[in-house]
């Protein structure tokens, strides 16, 4: 028994459920597409909210409206071998006009459909730029000194390293900027966009300066959906007492400080000439004897391979100190520079 059908009475055709092939593809439509479509991105970064969640990345606008084409093009399971053509016809304002072609074969009928659509923009402002326009911070970096005021050159190269870090945090943390900076007698409050980069710029400076770091959080509310606590974190940088160049003694050692990095400081003991690590983490049992400034100067009034004679310049006093290698090619009358520290002079090369 022969199949009709029932929509042109054909019986010599091929039939797809209860109609021919030629009367199922009248009907037919390869793929679904809105005739309107709405994408909302960010008018300040250019990301994409999708799924309830925005991209970090920016993207053109035109990329931006083909994503959401493809996003929403629905291809029918009997079309095969199916190829899709996107266009943007034309933008305008917020409105883009866009035409979506498919070839594909349906029942092994090769066919093809036209489809047109809008798709418009919708300017809004994501989370991250509006915790920006606000002036949100999540972290504070509480740059001080140990006992000292912080002298002008520091301040300006701490401004210096903390717009430098941010900048290269910028590429990957849209919080990473510095919405307020408070100048205290004490030393720089720099307010931080995100803890991450907070954490970034308060190890660039004791990359700098050397020091040690703290960080202390403070409940400054609660979030009202979940009931825990939100915080922020002042990260306290406390740069040492000492410079390069000054002396300290550590371990009943009288050294001359020759470097400070991030996790040490380097100091050469200067009666045996030998250089020591100290470990940053031991700052406070690090004393500050003398500063490089009150390094004096005398005079070489005599000499002998085991001593130098020079004037004690706080009261001209003839002085007799041990021959050293260094001093070696030293002549009487020349300027030698030394140091005291508790009443015993030391010379320096």
């Amino acid at each position: 028994m022969k199949m009709f059908c029932p929509e042109c009475g054909s019986t010599d055709k091929e039939m797809v459920g209860d109609v021919c092939i030629d009367c199922f593809l009248k009907e037919f439509q390869m793929l679904e597409l809105p005739k309107r479509i709405e994408v909302q991105i960010c008018s300040h970064c250019n990301s994409k909210l999708e799924e309830g969640k925005w991209s970090d990345e920016f993207i053109p606008e035109e990329e931006i409206i083909f994503r959401a084409l493809e996003r929403n093009v629905e291809v029918a399971d009997e079309v095969t071998d199916e190829n899709v053509s996107l266009e943007i016809k034309q933008i305008k304002g917020t409105i883009a006009t866009c035409g979506v072609e498919i070839v594909g074969k349906v029942h092994g009928t090769e066919i093809e459909e036209s489809h047109e659509t809008e798709v418009k923009i919708l300017k809004t402002v994501c989370p991250t730029c509006s915790k920006v326009q606000s002036g949100y911070y999540e972290s504070v970096i509480q740059f001080r000194a140990d006992k000292r005021e912080i002298k002008s050159e520091e301040y300006d190269k701490a401004d210096e390293i903390v717009e430098r870090t941010l900048i290269k945090q910028s590429k990957k943390d849209k919080l990473a900027y510095c919405p307020q900076i408070a100048r205290l007698k004490e030393g720089r409050d720099y307010y931080i966009g995100s803890l991450k980069s907070g954490k970034k710029v308060a190890e660039a400076l004791t990359e700098e300066f050397g020091g040690v770091i703290k960080e202390s959080p403070r409940l400054i509310s609660e979030d009202k959906s979940t009931g825990k606590g939100l915080y922020r974190i002042w990260i306290s940088v406390r740069i040492p007492e000492f410079e390069v160049g000054d002396f300290v003694k550590y371990e009943e050692k009288i050294m001359k400080v020759t470097s400070i990095g991030k996790s040490s400081v380097v100091g050469e003991d200067i009666s045996t000439n030998k250089k020591h690590n100290i470990p940053m983490k031991n700052m406070e049992d690090i004393e500050l004897v003398k500063r490089s400034s009150e390094v004096e100067t005398t005079t070489i009034i005599s000499k002998s391979p085991s001593i130098i004679q020079i004037l004690d310049p706080s009261d001209y006093s003839a002085v007799d100190l041990e021959m050293k290698e260094e001093f070696t090619d030293y002549n009487i009358g020349d300027e030698i520079k030394l140091i005291k520290i508790d009443n015993y002079i030391y010379l320096i090369d």
